[in-house]
């Protein structure tokens, strides 16, 4: 009989195993590497233009020395890696909580 945490090493290097046989069984198709890529493109772009938007919207409105179009420009670029950022990591908590790997 194994011991408590070689039992858990055991279990964890057979999920990892499953989840491996599992992916290389999904043939995904170009486009679906396409759409994931487009996905990501537009979590970054929509904030960025916003961003920008907001920045020359505030500067023709406010006559000052500052930029508000670099500065929203930066703070649009921030939000939207945060935001590819959780996408990409949401995609790959589903695909490694998959019920499969359970036993």
């Amino acid at each position: 009989m194994m011991a408590g945490p070689e039992r858990d090493f055991r279990k964890a290097v057979e999920a990892e195993e499953k989840r491996r046989l599992r992916a290389r069984k999904q043939e995904h198709s170009a486009w679906f590497g396409l759409g994931m890529f487009g996905l990501v493109g537009w979590a970054v772009a929509i904030p960025t233009v916003l961003g920008v938007a907001l920045g020359v919207w505030l500067d023709n409105r406010f006559e000052d020395s500052r930029s508000w179009t670099l500065s929203f420009l930066g703070v649009g670029i921030l939000v939207g890696c945060i935001n590819a950022w959780f996408w990409v990591s949401r995609e790959s908590r589903h695909h490694d909580n998959h019920p499969e790997d359970k036993s």
